[in-house]
């Protein structure tokens, strides 16, 4: 089931409402539905806080299960291990199946985008048995779906349509129509990497309808993104732009910017192949400026959560402080009841002695409490020095990428342009005559020199590094053969620019450009089947 944005805003507003979506929603939608993933993990801890405070323990678990998936949905894996851990722990122990099977659920996909795919296969493995001892078709058939996209990813296909084709049937038995097209935009994507098309149309247009009926708008930009480019790898460009085009339409009307930059960089390829260039630069170019909208806003999301951990964190704190005061507040009232009942019992001289005891702890805790408010005061103006830091830093890489990229434009217009010159005058060389063909000549050698002019890419390198620090330290570190020429495509590969950009950056055609990346895999020691771009933008 899919959250609404209005429930999503409500939990944000009201502070003591108590969130009744599960981890998976949360997992599956926070990034479109949901901009302020910070105020959400605040409401969940302040929910998870009063749990404890009343002793009831699965419900703190199931809110650790909610922040959990929230920190996971939003990068930060070692947070959310932690949080789905400690639920996991309580789950077992009070023998709560159902919300066992949804955290091993969340701990899986967990597992999986970290790359431990055993470890992810013993989560989903763990949660099909107890979905299957809850007769839950709906939860063994989000598993099965996981499982085959595991299989997938591993290039077993067999496998991967087996636990697919399950995934559908459990959810056709229960009629739950958004589950099961989302099978078969997976049933899909495996035909698609198997490059049977006319299969993966099928499938792809299959789900496409369910998601028409249930007016899931998200899920059809999805898919219609899917059937356009089905239609440009089978040569059919026209009706793989229409596809583009109305993935277009209702990702602007929905607001969806990762969307809006993927229909925009499928319509610049389908104008492309179709040789309509001034069309192709331009949505290519929109793609683009997406693209920074949306890495600016998530970097504002990112720090506003990082900011977020750190405030939670320093409350945590401070309740242990004040729990461990209370505790020794506790222990100084019973030693006094005691103290004045041996004063009574023994003497006066006693009594004096004690008050004068009484007196030297009441100046030491006014001490303390100096001491602490001192501190307090210390960490805040820390706080506000770091704010500023981060804020100044944010800038600088803004401003970086800013001029990484009208760098890289620049220098893709300049190579396109002596490109373009440079065939003109090959053409003047077989038709002019003879006396003229020598000078001719030389101007293309020219050009071709100027193609592969290396004289800027010490500048360009200095400004990459700027904005992604250490990249090439840590490269060197995977492989210590690599030259100038791989660096320079491995830093274009990191930019994400198109096959086609790549080309004209580095003066090569698209079968040279093929043969690069191929040497650079067996540099890289990529095993078969990884994606080169991937490994590229996991370092």
């Amino acid at each position: 089931m899919l959250i609404k944005t209005a429930i999503l805003s409500a939990v944000c507003s009201a502070q003591t409402a108590v969130p009744d979506f599960s981890a998976k929603e949360i997992n599956d939608h926070i990034s479109t539905n949901f901009p302020r993933p910070d105020s959400l993990l605040l409401v969940l801890k302040e929910h998870y806080n009063t749990a404890r405070q009343n002793d009831d323990e699965v419900k703190a678990a199931g809110y650790l299960h909610k922040m959990g998936a929230v920190l996971f949905a939003s990068g930060h894996y070692p947070q959310a291990m932690d949080y789905l851990l400690k639920a996991d722990k309580v789950f077992r122990s009070r023998n709560q199946k159902k919300l066992l099977a949804e955290n091993l659920d969340v701990l899986g996909e967990l597992y999986f985008r970290s790359r431990q795919n055993d470890l992810a296969r013993k989560q989903y493995d763990e949660a099909l048995t107890h979905y299957q001892n809850l007769k839950s078709e709906s939860g063994k058939a989000g598993i099965y779906g996981r499982i085959g996209h595991l299989y997938e990813k591993r290039q077993r296909y067999d496998s991967a349509f087996y636990f697919q084709r399950k995934a559908l049937q459990a959810y056709q038995q229960v009629d739950q129509k958004e589950g099961a097209a989302k099978i078969y935009e997976n049933i899909g994507s495996i035909y698609e990497d198997q490059e049977r098309y006319d299969s993966a149309y099928f499938y792809f247009n299959k789900a496409y309808v369910l998601n028409k009926q249930q007016g899931n708008e998200r899920a059809q930009i999805e898919v219609l993104n899917n059937l356009g480019d089905v239609l440009r790898k089978t040569g059919r460009y026209r009706e793989g732009l229409n596809f583009s085009k109305q993935a277009f339409a209702l990702a602007e009307k929905t607001g969806e910017h990762y969307q809006l930059s993927g229909a925009c960089n499928d319509i610049g390829k389908g104008y492309n192949f179709l040789n309509k260039n001034d069309s192709a630069f331009y949505y290519l170019s929109l793609s683009r400026a997406y693209l920074s909208d949306i890495y600016s806003a998530e970097n504002n999301k990112q720090l506003a959560l990082l900011q977020t951990l750190y405030e939670i964190e320093k409350k945590d704190n401070e309740i242990e402080k004040l729990l461990h005061a209370r505790k020794t507040d506790t222990l100084i009232a019973i030693a006094t009841i005691v103290v004045i009942v041996l004063i009574i019992l023994i003497a006066s001289l006693i009594i004096s002695r004690q008050r004068l005891k009484i007196r030297n702890e009441q100046k030491l805790h006014a001490q303390n409490k100096q001491v602490y408010q001192t501190q307090n005061q210390l960490m805040e103006a820390e706080l506000k020095n770091k704010r500023l830091e981060e804020e100044n830093l944010k800038q600088e890489l803004e401003i970086k990428t800013k001029e990484l990229t009208s760098y890289t434009l620049h220098v893709i217009r300049k190579n396109q342009l002596l490109e373009n010159l440079q065939g003109q005058l090959e053409a003047l060389v077989k038709e002019e005559k003879r006396d003229q063909k020598k000078q001719i000549k030389q101007l293309s050698e020219q050009i071709s020199e100027g193609l592969n002019d290396d004289q800027h890419w010490e500048e360009f390198r200095g400004i990459f590094e700027q904005v992604h620090q250490s990249f090439f330290d840590r490269l060197q570190q995977q492989s210590d053969s690599l030259t100038s020429n791989d660096l320079r495509l491995i830093a274009l590969i990191k930019m994400n620019l198109t096959s086609q950009d790549i080309s004209t950056l580095l003066g090569v055609s698209q079968d040279s450009l093929r043969v690069m990346r191929h040497r650079l895999r067996k540099k890289l020691n990529l095993p078969q089947g990884e994606n080169l771009s991937t490994y590229i933008q996991s370092i």
